[in-house]
């Protein structure tokens, strides 16, 4: 059997979030997302794009398609307030206490590839933390999900967000995510939902030849500074290449992070995150200047 993982909250958003030319959840075998609450519930909100079980006439939890989910990347699923997955109670005990998220959880396992993810906290914790993606909306058409708007990946909760210049320029991912400053690493200029001395623009072009070595100092104290007043956004073109060069080279000055263990980290928030060759190069050197030796094996990082 695949197992059975707790899954934070941050983690579920930044799956819903996924985009390559389209959004992630527009794919049927990317994301299976699953509400074992009560039907009531359900009705009155639910996580964007989640579907409720259904129980048979004696109260059973159906399974979903059984091939759907051996080809799944990621099956979740969610009740009220699951905080853990500490089986030493017995079933009933830890149904009261936890609700159904578990034992259903448990009835996937043999029919999935990878780890069946509970969400942690459950509904409530969630919706908390991403009030902006509770919807009372049950179906949707493929076409809908192509064109659904993702928010930038949460890379420090509730302090630290990388996206494209299209979510930089939406002001209700600004106003949602509590967004006071910005870093564009781009040629272009945003149109400006924070204050003018909240905002730095490294103007470079995402070519093998240029330096944003030089530019990795004033990135990371802008953004140590405006984190006191609250989130800060660092956002290029595409948010793949440069975006993410700036977000590592952020980790490894101010939350003393390998060069290897800030690929793996924002790797694991946007999966699709790919600086060329010269940045990663001038990732390896700044790492070199921060530690005064050079501790990754860039042949090890997969780009």
């Amino acid at each position: 059997m695949a197992g059975m993982e707790l899954c934070e909250p941050r983690d579920l958003y930044n799956i819903l979030n996924q985009q390559w030319l389209l959004p992630r959840v527009a794919d049927p075998y990317y994301l299976c997302l699953l509400d074992v609450r009560t039907e009531r519930e359900y009705n009155e909100s639910h996580i964007l794009t989640a579907r409720r079980i259904a129980q048979s006439l004696t109260g059973k939890y159906l399974v979903p398609h059984s091939e759907l989910l051996a080809r799944v990347r990621y099956c979740v699923v969610y009740d009220h307030e699951t905080s853990s997955l500490d089986c030493r109670d017995s079933e009933e005990e830890r149904d009261a206490k936890e609700g159904t998220a578990i034992s259903h959880a448990k009835g996937l396992e043999q029919f999935t590839s990878h780890p069946v993810l509970v969400l942690q906290g459950g509904y409530k914790k969630f919706s908390a933390c991403y009030h902006f993606l509770r919807t009372q909306r049950t179906l949707w058409m493929p076409w809908e999900l192509a064109k659904l708007q993702t928010y930038p990946v949460e890379i420090l909760p509730e302090r630290l967000y990388m996206g494209d210049f299209k979510q930089a320029c939406n002001q209700q991912i600004q106003k949602d995510l509590k967004i006071k400053a910005q870093v564009n690493i781009s040629e272009q200029c945003a149109k400006l939902y924070v204050k003018y001395d909240r905002y730095l623009h490294v103007s470079v072009p995402d070519t093998l030849e240029v330096n944003l070595f030089d530019s990795f100092p004033t990135i990371c104290h802008f953004i140590d500074a405006q984190m006191d007043y609250g989130a800060v956004l660092v956002f290029s073109k595409q948010g793949i290449s440069r975006s993410s060069t700036g977000v590592m080279a952020y980790l490894m000055h101010s939350c003393v992070f390998s060069l290897k263990s800030a690929w793996s980290y924002v790797l694991k928030c946007k999966t699709n995150m790919r600086p060329h060759q010269g940045f990663v190069k001038q990732l390896l050197d700044w790492e070199t200047k921060l530690y005064r030796t050079t501790i990754t094996d860039i042949s090890e990082l997969n780009y």
